[in-house]
């Protein structure tokens, strides 16, 4: 194994830009508003707050939902409004950080309302940024996010395509804001449902692969909580081998699996229950149903 991961003595190779508040970035001088004050709207501006991105009074989100508001306020120090209206006239960037069933009725109040020297960028899965240009004027720059729940906890995994009126400065911002909670990458388009199948979905997987290596660790006589433990700190470790060493995940797979050892037994019950064909089915299920929801009708407005 020594030969195998030799490497790690030697530079580590560049990897994306991770969340820190050790080094904080210069203070962005964009307002930043959001329409929808939940979970992910929370979390994103928590992250750009942590990372000395943006200052607390200049976010600004609304909700419908008072509980919403709160929470975000409690969260980010930032301010709060009702009125969705008010953060498209105050806000310089402006997250649509609403459900995909949401976005007609949201956009169709927005109307008029966001002139062209606004940024907005959609985070709302599924709707493709042809619907939101008609919806709220050809004329507006926009950008289309994918993320995925990890930006909950600062570990998220996101993708971006700009509108045809955002300029290459509006992707660079973006990238650095999504870079506050996590990674991103710009993409075309056209890529956004293949994202959604890999890391908006990918969590979900995660966790079943989790919760069975803790039931394997249970049958085998471990306590609950030591085999949930040992479980999510060998798959948070395993990741991190991968993002620390630059290898291939099946490089870093061939130097834990010694001949005729136990791991390489392991790795033949899993070829045996079809876990690789699984999960590529996986992402490619769930790849298919983005791209189904985007054409339904409702998803446009």
């Amino acid at each position: 194994m020594g030969d195998c991961l030799s490497n790690l003595n030697s530079p580590p190779p560049t990897l994306p830009p991770q969340p820190s508040t050790l080094n904080p970035q210069p203070l962005l001088t964009q307002r930043i508003g959001l329409i929808g004050a939940g979970q992910m709207a929370t979390a994103l501006g928590q992250g750009f707050v942590k990372a000395g991105l943006v200052a607390a009074e200049s976010l600004l989100a609304s909700d419908p939902d008072p509980e919403a508001l709160d929470r975000f306020a409690r969260a980010t120090s930032g301010r709060t409004t009702p009125d969705n209206a008010q953060v498209a006239g105050q806000s310089d960037v402006i997250f649509l950080a609403v459900k995909p069933q949401q976005i007609a009725e949201v956009i169709a109040g927005l109307r008029g309302k966001i002139t062209a020297e606004k940024l907005v960028v959609s985070i709302a899965a599924g709707i493709r940024l042809a619907a939101l240009a008609k919806g709220l004027g050809s004329e507006v720059r926009l950008v289309r996010v994918m993320p995925n729940t990890p930006c909950l906890v600062g570990q998220g995994a996101c993708g971006f395509c700009l509108g045809d009126k955002a300029t290459a400065d509006d992707g660079r911002l973006v990238e650095q804001l999504l870079g506050a909670v996590g990674v991103a990458y710009q993409l075309d388009e056209k890529l956004l449902d293949a994202v959604t199948g890999l890391s908006g979905s990918g969590p979900a997987f995660v966790y079943v692969i989790i919760e069975a290596l803790s039931d394997g660790g249970v049958r085998m006589g471990l306590p609950r909580k030591v085999a949930t433990a040992l479980a999510t700190q060998t798959v948070r470790g395993a990741a991190e081998m991968v993002a620390a060493t630059g290898e291939h995940p099946g490089v870093l797979k061939d130097c834990v699996a010694s001949p005729g050892g136990t791991t390489i037994v392991g790795l033949q019950a899993l070829e045996s229950g079809g876990l690789r064909a699984a999960l590529l089915a996986a992402v490619e299920a769930a790849t298919r149903r983005s791209i189904e929801l985007g054409g339904e009708e409702g998803f446009g407005i």
